[in-house]
């Protein structure tokens, strides 16, 4: 028995996916076609995905943000956890990325749930707000530029409704934020967003150890 988070070496962590990865052909097809790509590495690993459409589905998510889409697995993953009339909102600047995954959202049967918004995400953000928005979504997934984290995070706050659900990807940035001859600007980014959550009283906060580390925050 351990009193500290598992370490995963290459044969456990291909045994947490051989008992429990529940991954469509589709899915697995975009994430092999994803890694041909010289950015592959911001996609985010299967069970992340599995985890955050079973939180979507935990707290009966109908509308969703995401900020950052890449190829869209995470979209994927968080749309088919939607209902049939939800929707969710996923921001983006790069057509050609998210063309990858439009095919496969359009093959998964899930594309009319996700509305694409091509444009600086904090614009994107800004503009729902203008439209009456407020507290109008259930759940966000910021995982874009992190230089912007903290102010995808503070509008997410106001989109997303109490209750509702922040996650924030790549927070322990490949052990880079504890290692003191990191001092890049994207680095530096994530570890002022870490110390300010662990004091942000507007939100119940858990980090776990999934992926590149998932942020949990639960609007209070």
């Amino acid at each position: 028995m351990t009193k500290t988070s598992i370490g995963l070496d290459r044969p456990l962590y291909d045994y947490l996916l051989s008992v429990s990865l529940r991954e469509s052909d589709a899915m697995r097809r975009l994430r092999a076609e994803t890694a041909e790509l010289a950015e592959s590495a911001m996609q985010i690993a299967p069970e992340q995905g599995q985890f955050m459409a079973l939180l979507a589905e935990l707290i009966g998510a109908r509308t969703a943000l995401e900020v950052g889409t890449f190829t869209g697995y995470s979209a994927l993953c968080i749309a088919q956890a939607l209902p049939a009339d939800g929707r969710l909102v996923a921001c983006d600047v790069s057509e050609d990325w998210t063309a990858v995954g439009r095919r496969y959202w359009a093959e998964v049967g899930v594309a009319e749930k996700i509305d694409l918004r091509i444009a600086p995400a904090l614009e994107t953000l800004q503009a729902l707000l203008a439209a009456g928005r407020r507290d109008g979504f259930d759940m966000a997934f910021i995982d874009a530029d992190k230089e912007t984290y903290r102010g995808y995070y503070e509008a997410c706050l106001e989109l997303v409704r109490p209750g509702g659900l922040i996650l924030i990807d790549n927070v322990l940035w490949g052990g880079s934020v504890i290692d003191p001859a990191k001092r890049d600007a994207d680095t530096e980014a994530i570890r002022a967003l870490n110390a300010a959550l662990l004091e942000d009283d507007r939100v119940s906060l858990s980090l776990v150890p999934i992926g590149d580390g998932l942020t949990l925050c639960r609007v209070r």
